[in-house]
């Protein structure tokens, strides 16, 4: 059995990262892709990170390209391509511009990796998915967005430095929308198997909430010239892995759901059994009734998101 091919598309910040986690991590081989063809950045990107292979001990081959040829045939095609968020600048701004780079790239990844799984990270993420989903026509499950790794892993952070324990003992859960309104799931949040209520006060625990809520935003307020990569590209990583090696991880991820939870067609974060075929599963749990709310109220932002993007394209067309 050969390795694995991973490309990823887009070698800005989260793409050449995320490019360094999976190599570093020995994960495939790695296409490192972004346009215009004018430009060489990606192949310099791609042999700097090959040069630390001696130093950090791990085998992979890494190419930089500016067209889609030397990435056929990938397992996993990661679509980072997008304009990053300013400050002051909202999700949807950034909607109409990145709806035509996800469609232009989902195009190529039809033509040239047919049995992919892609993981699109793009924002206004459930709305990029959802565009990827479209263009390629792939099966539901092999188009999958990453949110829900990294929202859970800024909440597990916040509730780490709160209660001043080790973050690898902080086991967490959020559904629903990247961004805004996201649903924590407290009930699914535990510290070394304890609940979290039983440790943190309603109020400390609604605080820590809405800072992982406004995590992307409190980044992009810092940085002032870009939003977050180091995490995202983290969480991206860790699905690849899931996939590449068939780890069968639970994790929450933006996956296509139908009948589940009665979402009726759209993606959002929810539960998934991640593992070689893409989403293999998507978890269903009860849902209280305060949950249930929130839940509705982010599939309720989503479906409006997609359909103001519907909008745009139907404009620009």
């Amino acid at each position: 059995m050969g390795r694995a091919k991973i490309t990823i598309v887009g070698a800005g910040n989260v793409g050449a990262t995320c490019a360094h986690w999976c190599a570093a991590a020995e994960l495939g081989d790695i296409v490192l892709l972004d346009v215009p063809q004018t430009e060489k950045m990606p192949m310099g990107k791609a042999l700097d990170l090959m040069q630390s292979s001696p130093i950090v001990g791990f085998d992979a081959n890494i190419t930089g390209a500016t067209d889609y040829g030397p990435s056929a045939g990938s397992d996993v095609v990661v679509i980072t391509a997008g304009i990053a968020r300013k400050p002051g600048m909202s999700r949807d701004d950034l909607l109409s511009t990145n709806a035509k780079i996800v469609t232009a790239v989902s195009e190529q990844v039809k033509a040239t990796s047919p049995n992919a799984v892609v993981i699109v990270v793009s924002n206004p993420l459930d709305a990029m998915v959802q565009r990827a989903f479209q263009v390629t026509g792939f099966a539901p499950g092999k188009v999958i967005g990453q949110a829900g790794v990294l929202d859970t892993a800024r909440y597990r952070t916040f509730l780490a430095m709160e209660l001043g324990v080790s973050v690898e003992d902080v086991s967490a859960l959020l559904m629903g929308g990247h961004g805004d309104t996201m649903v924590p799931m407290p009930s699914c949040t535990s510290v070394g198997g304890i609940p979290i209520r039983r440790l943190l006060s309603e109020e400390k625990l609604n605080a820590i909430v809405d800072r992982a809520r406004n995590g992307g935003a409190e980044i992009v307020a810092l940085l002032k010239t870009g939003s977050a990569y180091y995490a995202p590209a983290a969480a991206t990583a860790q699905m690849v892995e899931a996939i590449v090696r068939d780890k069968k991880r639970l994790i929450p991820c933006a996956a296509y759901c139908d009948k589940e939870y009665g979402v009726g067609g759209y993606y959002v974060g929810v539960p998934c059994i991640l593992g070689a075929k893409g989403v293999e599963k998507i978890v269903e749990l009860e849902l209280d009734s305060q949950e249930q709310a929130a839940f509705a109220n982010s599939v309720t932002a989503v479906k409006s998101l997609v359909k103001t993007m519907g909008e745009l394209m139907a404009k620009a067309a």
